[in-house]
Formats: structure tokens, C-alpha cells, sequence
């Protein structure tokens, strides 16, 4: 069961590293804001993961917080976005 956790873990640091690099060279505001919320996802996912390994549920009410405001950022960033310079 330690290599589904391992793997698991291996595969959230690629999609963490993934976001990080499309947050720094994405060309456009969207593209950021696309990075930004995967992000947010990964961190989530991780959280979800961490529970489930330690069998602790402490932090789901961080998890449900940081979903809210994953939710209220990509509602509101778009509505106030303007556009990119060509």
C-alpha cells in the first residue's frame, strides 16, 4: 500500500511543478489564472491524500475553505480581467 501513497505523492509534485511552470511562462493572464487553479487543485488533492493516509480529518475544513476560495477566485478574477497587450 506505501508505493500506491508513494506514487500518488510523485505524481502531485509533477502536476505542482507543472503549475508552477505554466504560472511563470504562461504568455496570458488566463493562462496564469488556468495555473493558478490547478494549483489550488494539486494543493487540495494533497490535503485529500495527506487525510486519507494519516486517517485524520482535521484538515478537511482547511480543505473545504481553500475549495470556497478556489471557487470565489475563479468567478471574480475573470470578471475584472482586461485584456492582454498583443
Amino acid at each position: 500500500m506505501n508505493v500506491v501513497w508513494i506514487l500518488a505523492g510523485c505524481a502531485l509534485v509533477a502536476a505542482a511543478l507543472l503549475a508552477v511552470y505554466r504560472l511563470i511562462a504562461g504568455p496570458s493572464t488566463l493562462d496564469r489564472l488556468v495555473a493558478t487553479e490547478m494549483a489550488a487543485s494539486v494543493c487540495m488533492s494533497g490535503m485529500g491524500a495527506w487525510a486519507a493516509y494519516s486517517v485524520d480529518s482535521s484538515v478537511l475544513a482547511a480543505l473545504v475553505a481553500l475549495a470556497l476560495l478556489g471557487f470565489i477566485g475563479s468567478i471574480s478574477v475573470p470578471r475584472f480581467r482586461r485584456r492582454d497587450r498583443e
